[in-house]
């Protein structure tokens, strides 16, 4: 063989082993990013379907409906529903107050495998009745609550928790 030839070929296998590592590089990122979006399509819709209960109580079955909170979530947010708990049933109990939140609506922040930001949006109507009240008063909200999702042992667990209040529509 020639020196060209030498040459031609030595350039022509550097050429193809640059493309099959920019290939293999692609087909990686690829699947991460398959693997990024399967996991924010699951956690959403956790989000989706836990959101509400985790909103929401009456003041008749309060504890019971924070414990049920509570088995959603994870961390730090799992000990701040044992002190939701103390500290708000008194209160709740006091104004016999019932809140119910609906999910209007709900998209994904951001993704990763094994941790998914979601944002929702939140209708929330309360019901209290302090004493004394001949009616009880109703106020319904619009917020937006951002949950941080994590993944563990296959389950989507909410690790954050935290709402933005809206106005209140007008009347």
């Amino acid at each position: 063989m020639t020196r060209v030839s030498l040459l031609l070929v030595g350039v022509m296998t550097a050429v193809a082993l640059s493309l099959a590592a920019v290939v293999w590089i692609m087909f990686a990122d690829l699947s991460r990013l398959r693997s990024d979006e399967a996991a924010g399509r699951e956690a959403l819709a956790t989000a989706r379907s836990v959101a509400a209960d985790m909103l929401s109580y009456d003041y008749r079955t309060i504890e019971q409906d924070f414990a049920r909170a509570r088995g959603y979530t994870t961390g730090n947010l799992s000990q701040y529903y044992r002190q939701l708990t103390t500290s708000l049933v008194p209160t709740a109990r006091k104004e016999r107050a019932v809140q119910q939140a609906t999910v209007a609506g709900a998209g994904v922040e951001s993704a990763r495998a094994d941790r998914v930001e979601v944002l929702l949006f939140v209708n929330m109507s309360t019901v209290r009745t302090m004493p004394g009240d001949r009616q009880p008063r109703r106020q319904i909200r619009q917020n937006r609550a951002r949950l941080v999702m994590v993944r563990q042992d296959s389950h989507w667990l909410v690790s954050e928790l935290s709402t933005l209040l809206g106005n209140p529509p007008p009347h």
